[in-house]
């Protein structure tokens, strides 16, 4: 197998005296969608930022197609070609929608390039060519997260970095949001680390995941396998089992922590 695009190993990342990730390693091979399951405060925005940046880890290595990125500053790691998409969106709310995903083009000097990828975002965003004029604030919530991805699109990037796109969504805009990132990754090679709540619509877009509880991976397979656990079904998926077999599970998860 080739090395991977990204290649995390063993980080550990702090708030203050306490230890958020715990010995993380995931890798995320070129051209593939990578999915992160974990509920609330499992530590799956923590590894998005360290990844990017925005949080230094305390211990361990994390390599970007060969490079060694830990510790520098997001700028910089951004130039390498990673995009982080952040949850909550994040747009600039008095800017325009043009002017947010010119921002997102910002570290780049090819003008001709810059935009024609103005017109591969309005192309899998139409709204976004109909508001573009429009402040970002005056968004609906979906639109909002198609002009976060779209934004972070305009970076050109090999991974986007995309943290819970579905948060907030009604469920007809996360299937359409969901569809398009499938289609980026088909139709233009993006890599992604998705990291997700919405486990059925995570593991249906990815290839490979991972399950994060309390700061630790306590499971990785292929997106496929994931779906077929029956501890995902139950505690992700939410399938129950009130048998005996479900009652070994609930023990059985109980010793993941």
């Amino acid at each position: 197998m080739p090395e991977p695009l990204l290649s995390v190993r063993n980080i550990e990342t702090y708030y203050g005296p306490v230890m958020a990730i715990r010995g993380v390693s995931l890798d995320v091979q070129e051209g593939s969608i990578v999915t992160i399951l974990g509920g609330n405060g499992a530590g799956k925005t923590t590894i998005l930022k360290t990844i990017s940046g925005a949080m230094d880890p305390q211990k361990g290595s994390i390599r970007f197609a060969g490079r060694e990125i830990s510790k520098r500053d997001p700028d910089w790691v951004a130039r390498q070609g990673i995009a982080h998409v952040p949850e909550g969106r994040e747009v600039f709310p008095f800017l325009t929608v043009r002017e947010n995903l010119e921002l997102g083009a910002y570290n780049r000097r090819d003008r001709a390039g810059i935009r024609r990828d103005l017109e591969l975002v309005y192309e899998y965003f139409p709204v976004l060519r109909e508001r573009a004029d429009q402040q970002a604030a005056y968004l609906s919530g979906g639109q909002q997260q198609m002009l976060a991805i779209g934004r972070g699109l305009m970076a050109k990037p090999r991974l986007m970095l995309l943290d819970e796109p579905s948060l907030g969504l009604s469920p007809r805009l996360v299937t359409e949001i969901f569809d398009i990132i499938v289609r980026l990754n088909r139709e233009h090679g993006v890599s992604m680390l998705l990291v997700e709540q919405n486990a059925v619509m995570g593991l249906k877009a990815g290839r490979y995941g991972y399950v994060l509880e309390v700061g630790r991976i306590v499971m990785e397979n292929s997106c496929e396998q994931l779906m077929q656990s029956q501890d995902v079904q139950e505690f992700y998926l939410g399938i129950k089992d009130s048998g005996v077999r479900g009652q070994r599970r609930w023990k059985r998860r109980k010793t993941w922590r």
